[in-house]
């Protein structure tokens, strides 16, 4: 039987304010344990909470990106359950009247096509506190610096049908709220996790099959690794005659598998109700006409712009549009030097080589984008082949001699410095070459007698003794060009 995936996933972001969204308590990641948790986020008797007009700002600028409806009125409710690091026993959240209501994403695929993700809902509730287990025999701690911190839970329908899918929608989320500043995206602090409700059904079936929502998963990879065993689970089980329970279920990627935690709630069983605290929330259109105006460029217009201006292929433009800071970057290197191809290729090659190595996001990079863009300008005036720039760009990037900060001059004083200057003179690089050629006569006569296809093979074997000999430095069209008359006159 072929099977098809039904997912739809959950995604909280936590919104980048300086206070939580009922108090004035800091939002600081990384603090002392239970050092940021207030009287009000503890909802201890007499408090009120006071709602955060910033998040309730930054909850509408995603709802205009993703060209979704914002609810003129919208209500706070009490989400009622009981967990340890749940200070009140309820959560305050929305659940009948969503700030913003439906939406919708589009997303590239790996063949670059595009499928368009709906959005259900993204709606405004406050954080819980963390369990924390690994310092604590047969314990737990609680740390409830986190809880009150603000939330936006993004809710899509159902319309992704593979794990691909799914790290793709969740990959274009994360773009898109560090392009509006309202979540840094950090997913090993938790800035950003995911809820993956899965599914399957026979392929060709109207209805959806049972799911199993895998909880807080919070790096891409994970994402993709949690669904593919979650639906291999899923279609194993049920072929053995067993039925797929709805529950939520917990990814251990030590072990690659999930595991199940408790039967998946209903909405019943939380036992909703207006919050008593709180009054509903009036959005005027004035405001969000405001707020339309200030959206900066996102991601898919960006790289539309990227294609039509620099004459970007889609995946070059799709993978610098990918941050609103990498985008920055690429762009201050095509402004120093004025070739988008050459920029591109450097910035998605050497560059985030160096970055990966590191370990490290673009913000971090020690070579600046004005040092890159200098070093390509010596590629384009021959003063260096793209080899020797590999070297160049070693040195800049390890600050050696005294390099510092965005001096255009690093690359011109790295160049000198190692004597790295590209050999172009005619008469220099002919001798070298008659000497390359006098050791190796024998192979000389080999390529003089030798047919044309063979030629071809040998030809490179002389190419490589020349620069072998040049120390990488001779203009390689030079060798090639001369060399080649030599050999064959």
């Amino acid at each position: 039987m072929q099977w098809e995936t039904v997912i739809g996933l959950e995604i909280h972001a936590q919104l980048s304010t300086q206070s939580k969204i009922f108090s004035a308590s800091a939002t600081t990641f990384g603090a002392e344990p239970n050092t940021q948790a207030s009287l009000v986020d503890l909802g201890m008797p007499g408090t009120l909470p006071v709602l955060n007009a910033e998040a309730v700002r930054m909850a509408c600028q995603f709802g205009l990106a993703i060209d979704a409806e914002i609810a003129e009125r919208n209500i706070f409710a009490r989400k009622n359950y009981f967990y340890p690091d749940l200070p009140k026993g309820y959560q305050t959240s929305q659940m009948d009247h969503p700030i913003v209501g439906k939406g919708f994403l589009d997303i590239t695929l790996e063949d670059g096509t595009v499928k368009r993700i709906g959005i259900t809902r993204a709606h405004l509730e406050e954080d819980a506190g963390k369990s924390l287990h690994e310092d604590f025999q047969g314990m737990s701690g609680i740390d409830l610096n986190r809880a009150g911190t603000p939330l936006l839970e993004i809710v899509s329908e159902p319309d992704i049908r593979s794990a691909k899918e799914a790290v793709a929608y969740v990959k274009a989320i994360h773009a898109l709220v560090r392009y509006l500043g309202i979540c840094d995206g950090n997913m090993a602090e938790g800035s950003l996790r995911c809820d993956c409700n899965v599914s399957v059904r026979p392929k060709g079936q109207a209805e959806f099959g049972t799911r199993a929502e895998i909880k807080n998963v919070n790096s891409f990879r994970f994402i993709e690794k949690a669904i593919n065993h979650e639906v291999q689970r899923q279609i194993e089980l049920i072929e053995d005659g067993g039925k797929v329970v709805q529950e939520t279920r917990l990814y251990d990627p030590n072990k690659d598998q999930t595991r199940s935690m408790r039967s998946k709630e209903e909405a019943n069983d939380y036992r909703y109700f207006p919050c008593p605290d709180l009054l509903p929330v009036v959005i005027e259109q004035s405001f969000l006409d405001e707020l339309r105006s200030q959206l900066p460029e996102l991601p898919p217009q960006k790289r539309e712009r990227f294609e039509s201006q620099y004459a970007l292929s889609t995946y070059d433009a799709s993978v610098l549009s990918a941050s609103r800071e990498l985008a920055d970057y690429f762009e201050a290197v095509e402004k120093t030097c004025g070739d988008a191809k050459l920029a591109a290729n450097w910035v998605m090659g050497e560059l985030s080589s160096l970055l990966n190595e590191l370990g490290i996001e673009i913000e971090e990079s020690p070579v600046s984008a004005e040092q890159l863009g200098g070093m390509i300008r010596r590629i384009q005036d021959n003063t260096i082949s793209g080899k020797l720039a590999k070297d160049v760009f070693k040195f800049i990037a390890r600050g050696d001699d005294n390099v510092k900060g965005d001096d255009l001059n690093s690359a011109d004083r790295i160049i000198e410095l190692h004597g790295l200057k590209q050999v172009t003179d005619s008469g220099a690089i002919e001798a070298m070459l008659d000497e390359v050629l006098a050791a190796n006569a024998e192979q000389v006569e080999q390529y003089r007698a030798s047919d044309e296809a063979k030629r071809g093979k040998m030809f490179g074997f002389f190419v490589g003794q020349a620069m072998k000999a040049s120390k990488g430095k001779a203009n390689p069209g030079q060798v090639n060009e001369l060399l080649k008359k030599k050999l064959e006159g």
